[in-house]
C-alpha cells in the first residue's frame, strides 16, 4: 500500500469532537490518519498527540467551505500519499433560530458548508479512490436529518437531510469504482458544538427522549466510524446508521 503499508484516511473537521475521535480510532485500526481542519494549530498538535502515541499521522489545512481550499487539500494528499482510502466527513456548522426569523445568510453559510463543502470531499476523494478501485466514504450526518430535533434546526437538519440524500446517490453511482458510501446519524453527542448550543434545559429534555436516557460519547460514533470503514463492511452501502441511543426508535417523547 502506502505510507509503511498503511492505508490513508482523511478526516475532515478531524482537530476535535467526533472528527479527532474518528481519526483515534482509524489510527489504532492501523490507518496512517490524515487530519484535516481549518484549524491548522489545533490539527498540528492533535497529530502530534498520535505521533507521540506511536501512530502515524499527518495534519492538512482544509476550509470545507472554500473549493480552492478544498481542491488544494487534495491535490496534496494525492501527491503526498498516492492514495485515499477511507474519508471522513465530519466537519460542519450549526446555529439555532425560530423558523420565521430564521436569517438566510445563516441558511446559506449552512448548506454551503454541511453540504456543499461535504459534496467535494466526497467528488475529489472518489476521484483518488477510483484509481484503485477501493474506498470507503462515511459522512456524518445527524438524527435531526431524518427527524426533526426540537425547535430552531431549520437549517442544520435540512443540510443534515441533504448530506443523507448524496451519500445514497453516491452509493449507486460509485460502487462500480468498488467505492462504499454510508452515513451516520448520532444522536446528540458530547461535543463542543454541542455544549455550546445546547441549554440545560434543551439537554434534559433530549435525554428524557432517549430510552438510554443520556447523550452519546464520540467514541461510541467513533466505532460506527471503524466499522463502516473496515474489510467487514465491503457488503454495506447507501445506509444510515443511526447511533442514537435508541432515539428514533422512540417517538411519543415530545422535546
Amino acid at each position: 500500500m502506502t505510507v509503511a503499508n498503511k492505508k490513508v484516511a482523511v478526516v475532515t473537521g478531524g482537530a476535535m469532537g467526533i472528527g479527532a475521535e474518528a481519526a483515534s480510532a482509524l489510527a489504532r485500526d492501523g490507518h496512517h490518519v490524515v487530519i484535516c481542519d481549518i484549524n491548522i494549530e489545533e490539527a498540528g498538535r492533535f497529530v502530534q498527540r498520535l505521533r507521540d502515541e506511536g501512530f502515524p499521522a499527518d495534519a492538512c489545512q482544509l476550509d470545507v467551505g472554500a473549493p480552492d481550499s478544498v481542491s488544494d487539500a487534495f491535490a496534496w494528499i494525492e501527491s503526498e500519499f498516492g492514495r485515499c482510502d477511507v474519508l471522513v466527513n465530519s466537519a460542519g456548522i450549526a446555529k439555532t433560530m425560530a423558523f420565521l426569523e430564521f436569517d438566510l445568510e445563516v441558511f446559506n453559510k449552512t448548506m454551503h458548508i454541511n453540504v456543499t463543502g461535504t459534496f467535494l470531499c466526497c467528488q475529489l476523494a472518489a476521484r483518488i479512490m477510483r484509481k484503485h478501485e477501493f474506498g470507503r466514504i462515511i459522512n456524518i450526518a445527524s438524527v435531526a436529518g431524518m427527524r426533526a430535533v426540537g425547535k430552531g434546526r431549520t437549517a442544520y437538519g435540512t443540510s443534515k437531510g441533504a448530506v443523507i440524500a448524496l451519500t445514497r446517490q453516491m452509493a449507486v453511482e460509485l460502487s462500480d469504482y468498488g467505492i462504499t458510501a454510508n452515513a451516520i446519524a448520532p444522536g446528540p453527542v458530547d461535543t463542543p458544538m454541542t455544549k455550546e448550543l445546547h441549554s440545560d434545559t434543551f439537554r434534559k429534555a433530549y435525554s428524557n427522549a432517549i430510552p438510554a436516557k443520556r447523550y452519546g460519547t464520540t467514541r461510541e460514533i467513533a466505532g460506527a466510524v471503524s466499522y463502516l470503514a473496515s474489510d467487514v463492511s465491503s457488503y454495506v452501502n447507501g445506509i444510515v446508521l443511526p447511533v442514537d441511543g435508541g432515539f428514533l426508535a422512540w417517538g411519543a417523547c415530545d422535546i
